[in-house]
């Protein structure tokens, strides 16, 4: 929309915890930058590359994505097509910011019943039935056996062996730590579009997509360019 967005006020918990966000997402940006570097550095000087580095990065790349859905919702960041709604006056803008929040609900609900189905073989847990809304668990298929390629197990997490893998140990890290990222993923970006679609029914915020400022900037720049006097040589 073309209003400038509004921040929703948050509690000193929230705050910590929008810290602990940005946190892990520069840890995990930082960490695929490193890996990659480094790879590069044994490829092409000593002829040698860490074989489990495409796979971790790969797996960070996707922690990275599903993780930063949900902080957008926090700081606005989503991208929109307000072509229509930035023609309607501000009552009507509201009410479309609240329609488009409650579908955002519903999808990420959809989501996170989705994702959850998925991890939970692979958790040695039970899916939920139902075909769209969870309508309680049914037993599924136990696939805790399933590791990833190439990723070697990390012995701080061998306790998890006896509780989801009957004791037996893991050669590489199992899949459903990889995988852990789909439900948490899900239910963040849940909770934050439940928090952004709360702010414009509080009218804290104005949409839950990204503003014109950046745009507006724009155009005051090109503006005050356009006012000041053109010399040639």
């Amino acid at each position: 929309m073309s209003s400038h967005s509004r921040h929703q006020p948050e509690t000193p918990l929230g705050e910590a915890i929008a810290r602990i966000e940005e946190a892990f997402i520069a840890f995990l940006l930082g960490t695929m930058v490193l890996l990659t570097f480094v790879n590069v550095v044994l490829r092409y000087i000593f002829n040698e590359s860490l074989i489990w580095g495409l796979e971790v990065v790969l797996v960070l790349f996707a922690w990275l994505v599903l993780f930063g859905i949900s902080h957008a919702f926090r700081i606005t960041a989503h991208l929109g097509v307000d072509a229509v709604t930035s023609l309607m006056p501000p009552r009507g803008q509201r009410t479309m910011g609240i329609i488009a929040g409650v579908l955002c609900i519903i999808y990420a609900a959809l989501l996170l019943k989705g994702a959850w189905d998925y991890y939970a073989p692979f958790a040695g847990l039970d899916a939920t039935s139902g075909r769209w809304f969870p309508t309680g668990f049914e037993d599924s298929r136990d696939q805790a056996w399933y590791e990833t390629d190439q990723i070697p197990m990390l012995d701080w997490l061998r306790w998890l062996e006896p509780l989801v893998n009957q004791g037996e140990s893991y050669e590489k890290l199992p899949r459903f730590v990889v995988y852990l990222i789909l439900p948490v993923g899900c239910l963040l970006m849940l909770i934050r579009s439940i928090q952004a679609t709360v702010g414009v029914i509080n009218g804290h915020r104005d949409s839950l997509i990204v503003s014109h400022e950046a745009e507006d900037q724009v155009d005051d720049l090109s503006a005050t360019h356009h006012d000041e006097p053109y010399y040639r040589d």
